[in-house]
């Protein structure tokens, strides 16, 4: 009988993308600026859909079969299971890479999403979807430099590495050097991304809302909506030129105490169009090359306390926010203007890279999330409770709104110990977050259609950051909570300030920000003995 209902799904999905598949080629080809080569382009459209639902069809069919008759909780139906999520991740993987652009997007959204998709799926989308990108060819490079900056790479640039540097999904960068001596990273889209953009989001949106309909259980329409919204400004490279000076004038306007920490390369205008940009070349380490870093003769702690500063700054006082922060998006250099301390050690500077993907919080999302990240830090149960119900969780999800962002369990999250919230990484920890993820699943699903997509956004920005800070220091980061809790609570009061311009309300907030410092500094206070008492121990 499952096998019947699996048949039909398959072949009603297979016919299904091929009407579309085929309306949206038909759109792509009217509405290209090259038609012959969109036309030359969607012939490959059936086949792309082809392999969409074979991979679709053979991993629903291989979780069917491999898991019929296993008893629940039993080690030979884990053991299955474990076999069949290494299977599934690989044959994703590999259709991701086939079909490129969009597809490798979506990997790499799936590869954050750690409290939803089993471990096997997120280690393997983490590690292949960032680091294993194809390159396009020098002459595909050459074409889109010759028709964006109308000169072959060799004729605008005095000199130009054929061999790209990084590759991502939908671009890849170049070093060149101009003609006044200025070293620089050319940012060159992948050639017709605009093109096959279209038909390849119709055909993913098709392929996820027909196995929804066939699965309940399986919903994931809201990151194929995010990525449908977020696109276009990612393929459009002067909107992510234009984020990148907005994002700098943030610092230098509403943290000011640590711009000179943050760094955001220049921007060359004259040789920047929608697909091609031009930056300052950074000579500095990726954020989780530790053994550079310390070469710098900087301390990894520094780092992650930077790391998790700058994107509290941006999540409660900014409003605008880097939703793109893996690890080759954020390098290191040691700060140009400071100098060794009398240990030899330096203070860094945080580079941001890829400034494409950005969410805007309106004032009322920006300040509910960070009362809530105030009352998680602080263990205010009352006050979780109060702002994940305004975030759109509801009185029966807001506990595991909770768990999801901390990635801790409600008896720890309401825990008044000083280090609740910290994951510590062990075998133990990640078994807990998997049984945890699965136990809940249903539930997890239902708060993710409740939530709206720029918390969405944010649970992703979280899962890069914590993926990030893990690959600097082992064992728990207390330092880098007492950091959200300060600037969580400052936006707080700051609004408070605002909405009351009186001589009471004035006088409040000082007491408050009074109180708010007597309370962090018994907080370091108790981390520096946990410290102690951890070193003394060993």
């Amino acid at each position: 009988m499952a096998g019947r209902s699996m048949w039909r799904a398959t072949t009603r999905l297979l016919v299904a993308t091929t009407a579309l598949g085929g309306g949206a080629a038909a759109a792509t080809i009217a509405s290209s600026d090259d038609p012959a080569m969109a036309l030359k382009l969607c012939t490959n459209v059936p086949l792309r859909l082809y392999r969409d639902s074979v991979t679709a069809a053979t991993i629903a069919f291989d979780y069917e079969y491999s898991l019929w008759g296993l008893p629940e909780g039993s080690a030979e139906r884990a053991k299955a299971k474990h076999e069949v999520h290494m299977r599934g991740a690989r044959r994703l993987e590999e259709l991701c890479f086939r079909n490129g652009g969009i597809y490798i997007k979506l990997g790499q959204h799936l590869g954050q999403l750690e409290y939803l998709v089993p471990e096997e799926y997120v280690c393997i989308m983490r590690e292949s979807m960032l680091n294993k990108c194809p390159h396009s060819s020098y002459d595909q490079v050459h074409e889109v430099i010759k028709k964006e900056l109308g000169g072959a790479p060799d004729e605008i640039f005095d000199e130009f590495d054929p061999v790209p540097i990084a590759s991502a999904s939908l671009a890849q960068v170049h070093v060149a050097r101009m003609h006044d001596g200025q070293k620089v990273a050319v940012k060159v889209q992948h050639t017709h991304m605009t093109d096959t953009a279209a038909a390849d989001y119709a055909t993913v949106e098709l392929i996820v809302n027909t196995l929804h309909q066939f699965f309940p259980s399986f919903d994931y329409r809201w990151l194929v909506a995010e990525v449908r919204e977020s696109l276009p400004k990612e393929l459009d490279f002067l909107v992510e030129a234009k984020n990148s000076v907005r994002c700098m004038d943030n610092f230098r306007k509403l943290s000011p105490r640590i711009a000179d920490y943050i760094y955001v390369p220049r921007v060359y205008w004259n040789l920047s169009t929608s697909r091609l940009l031009t930056m300052e070349y950074m000579e500095a380490a990726q954020v989780n090359d530790l053994k550079s870093i310390q070469r710098f003769g900087i301390q990894p702690s520094d780092v992650v306390n930077l790391v998790s500063e700058t994107f509290a700054e941006m999540m409660f006082k900014h409003g605008f926010v880097h939703c793109d922060p893996h690890a080759a998006n954020l390098l290191v250099r040691p700060l140009p203007s400071g100098r060794r301390s009398i240990f030899g050690r330096r203070k860094p500077q945080l580079i941001l890279l890829d400034h494409g993907l950005y969410k805007e919080l309106d004032y009322n999302t920006r300040i509910n999330y960070a009362a809530l990240w105030k009352a998680l830090v602080y263990s205010d149960a009352d006050g979780i409770k109060e702002n994940c119900v305004k975030l759109g969780a509801g009185d029966d999800l807001y506990a595991l709104f909770a768990g999801i962002l901390t990635m801790r369990p409600w008896n720890k999250v309401i825990d008044s110990s000083v280090d609740h919230l910290v994951v510590k990484g062990t075998d133990s920890d990640r078994s807990e977050l998997q049984m945890y993820a699965s136990q809940y699943f249903p539930q997890i699903t239902e708060l993710l259609r409740r939530l709206p997509r720029v918390i969405l956004l944010m649970l992703k920005t979280n899962d890069c950051l914590r993926a990030v800070n893990g690959s600097l220091i082992q064992g728990p980061s207390l330092e880098s909570f007492l950091i959200i809790g300060r600037v969580s609570s400052e936006a707080v009061l700051e609004s408070m300030l605002l909405q009351k311009r009186s001589l009471f309300s004035w006088i409040n907030f000082w007491i408050q920000k009074i109180l708010l410092e007597g309370r962090l500094c018994v907080m370091h206070i108790a981390v520096w003995l946990l410290q102690l008492q951890k070193a003394l121990t060993l």
